[in-house]
């Protein structure tokens, strides 16, 4: 039986949970949704629904740091963030309202959300592994029309918004691989800076939905949130010089076992 850790003050093993996610987050880049709700479901036996409320809170404080950073580096396109967000934040919404209405904790949602977090990671895998491939495609692919740019933008954003909203996962890797095919004119700094900046307001908004249905565990949260700050700081100033690649690919391995394993459960 999934059960919510009653305690309310800072817990070590939580603590140490953030720290190794930041510091994985810090290295390859991706989002922590892919590793911290699979952890908290499987390791500590955290209700899927409060596992994906409390991470989505994590996420929006922990990439609030990151967005002011490429905000201040200029990495940020505003227009593109505002464009993701008037697709993502109505489907979050109609997402959890869906989920208030069947019930965040109900047998029918727990299934729901573990099987959608299962497929998730596995688009992430995939995005980590084909990542060259969507480089290549990014090189050799002609630029839209503005117009047409804007609906497919919006659209990847309304599909972020349920995936993110349901699952955690979708605002990261995902993210920074649709927007390199839509954008291949932009630097990757800025992709992932424009990613970045997007997924404050969305987790912050699904976050909240979720803290209003009570899937949140907030002693949890903010365990979390102190281990992971420091050391998404000590992964983002070690990145140069770790193999990422090798990394990215030990990751994606690990997100398709886990994500196999939460459809199958």
């Amino acid at each position: 039986m999934l059960a919510d850790s009653p305690r309310m003050t800072l817990d070590l093993p939580y603590i140490v949970l953030g720290a190794c996610v930041g510091f994985i987050v810090g290295i390859t880049g991706v989002g922590g949704g892919s590793l911290m709700t699979p952890a908290l479901v499987l390791l500590f036996g955290i209700h899927p629904a409060t596992a994906v409320g409390t991470d989505l809170l994590y996420a929006a404080t922990t990439k609030s740091f990151g967005s002011l950073v490429h905000g201040m580096r200029r990495n940020v396109d505003w227009r593109v963030v505002g464009l993701l967000g008037l697709g993502s934040v109505p489907a979050a919404l109609v997402m959890l309202l869906c989920l208030s209405q069947l019930g965040a904790h109900s047998e029918f949602m727990t299934r729901m959300i573990t099987s959608a977090l299962g497929i998730a990671l596995l688009i992430t895998a995939a995005s980590l592994v084909f990542r060259r491939m969507l480089m290549a495609m990014r090189r050799s692919g002609e630029e839209r029309s503005v117009r047409r740019n804007a609906a497919l933008t919006v659209l990847t954003g309304a599909i972020i918004g349920v995936l993110v909203s349901i699952s955690s996962v979708g605002a990261g890797a995902i993210g920074v691989s649709a927007l390199l095919l839509l954008y291949p004119s932009y630097a990757t700094s800025r992709i992932v800076g424009t990613d970045i900046a997007h997924a404050v307001p969305l987790t912050l908004v699904a976050g909240m939905g979720h803290w209003l249905t009570g899937s949140v565990n907030l002693p949890m949260l903010a365990s979390l949130t102190s281990g992971s700050v420091p050391a998404i700081i000590v992964g983002s100033y070690l990145a140069p010089r770790l193999p990422e690649v090798g990394l990215r690919y030990i990751l994606a391995l690990v997100l398709v076992i886990v994500g196999g394993k939460l459809i199958v459960t």
